[in-house]
């Protein structure tokens, strides 16, 4: 004996209504979508250290300078939460220390604005400022 289901009229426009509002209200996550461009400016060692970097689609690269004239680039991995997004890098830069990693945090200060800090082996502590097409 197989169950047979009835769906009533009500049934059927309410389903087709609760899909169509979904559809419609349903808006990604800005920062999957659109890119994010930021400058960096850091300190590692009394020296000042500079960067920039872009990102999209949850992933992101970030070129600088750090002590000694240490010139490179990283790619870096964003966790992309509600308001901040943590991220972990890999790179490599010029000088003593070939390898480089750094950590951080980005958050979205308004509809364009992102601020961030984060930490980078080469290039030390540093503070981010960028905004989102």
């Amino acid at each position: 004996m197989l169950n047979r289901f009835r769906f009533t009229q009500q049934a059927i426009l309410t389903s087709i209504f609760a899909a169509s509002v979904s559809t419609i209200c349903a808006v990604p996550a800005s920062s999957q979508i659109l890119p994010e461009v930021w400058g960096t400016i850091g300190s590692v060692d009394d020296l000042i250290s500079y960067g920039a970097g872009v990102r999209f689609a949850g992933t992101g690269i970030e070129i600088g300078t750090g002590e000694e004239g240490a010139t490179g680039g990283d790619f870096l991995t964003f966790f992309s939460l509600p308001i901040v997004s943590p991220y972990i890098g890999l790179g490599y830069y010029s000088g003593d220390e070939n390898i480089a990693y750094s950590g951080g945090l980005h958050l979205n200060a308004g509809s364009h604005i992102v601020i961030g800090a984060g930490y980078h082996s080469v290039r030390g502590v540093n503070g981010q400022l960028g905004f989102r097409f």
